[in-house]
């Protein structure tokens, strides 16, 4: 009988000493392993705070640790323009958190909802709401769209046209309000009420954008086309057609 109420008190003394390791365990965790410290990269769409706000969420939100392993080169789902995010620990109560985003190219207007596609013409997001730094794509002949699936257009390597025209923009830090790709191939920016006809020379594109910085501070406040269809070689000079 009285090994019997030692193999219990034993039992007993055990577990609660297990508990007590356990506890003290967790808490030390708990502390150690809180996050004071964020720093987020690769984020354009999302404002710091968002991208904290999302991954952050729930009851162990600001455990490093438990961060760390949820968000393992994770796939996103339900968030727009992000395709993965992946935390790391920098130190215990400190993470990075890494964004990448979808890379999207343009935007079409369709029945009143922005259709974002990236590089190969597949359109990734639907949207009700407009992003600064995406140009809006005209021009485009299609009858249909599906998310998810390619934009159903008669040549396909328009696309490619418009990754180009797109990079270079981005190059000398132009943001359009919207680019026209008509299907002979010319190209037309939309500056507020300043259009850009750059016509279709494909390998002087880089020559005639490389000059906007420097032109259209001088067209602010004017309407009309800045006609640069053809590359002027000798004198970099295009003519500026009042409306």
């Amino acid at each position: 009988m009285y090994k019997s109420r030692n193999r219990i008190m034993i039992i007993i003394v055990v577990t609660a000493v297990l508990l007590a390791v356990l506890a003290g365990g967790a808490l030390y965790i708990r502390e150690k392993y809180t996050v004071r410290t964020v720093y987020v990269e690769g984020n354009v769409h999302y404002t710091e705070d968002e991208i904290k706000a999302i991954v952050m969420d729930g009851p162990l939100g600001d455990n490093s640790l438990y961060l760390s392993m949820k968000y393992e080169n994770r796939g996103i789902e339900g968030i727009p323009f992000v395709d993965v995010m992946d935390v790391s620990i920098l130190a215990p109560d400190t993470i990075k958190i890494a964004v990448y985003e979808k890379a999207i190219i343009g935007y079409i207007e369709y029945l009143d909802t922005y259709m974002y596609f990236d590089k190969d013409g597949y359109v990734v997001e639907c949207s009700s709401i407009k992003t600064v730094g995406i140009p809006q794509i005209t021009g485009l002949v299609f009858d249909h769209m599906v998310v998810g699936e390619a934009l159903p257009v008669d040549n396909p390597e328009v696309f490619e046209s418009i990754l180009n025209v797109t990079k270079l923009l981005n190059k000398y830090a132009l943001i359009p309000d919207k680019i026209y790709f008509h299907s002979s191939g010319e190209v037309t920016l939309y500056f507020v009420n300043v259009k850009v006809a750059l016509g279709n020379e494909p390998a002087f594109l880089e020559d005639k954008l490389m000059l906007l910085p420097e032109f259209l501070p001088n067209l602010s406040g004017k309407s009309g086309t800045l006609q640069m269809q053809k590359f002027d070689e000798d004198t970099g000079k295009y003519t500026f057609k009042p409306e």
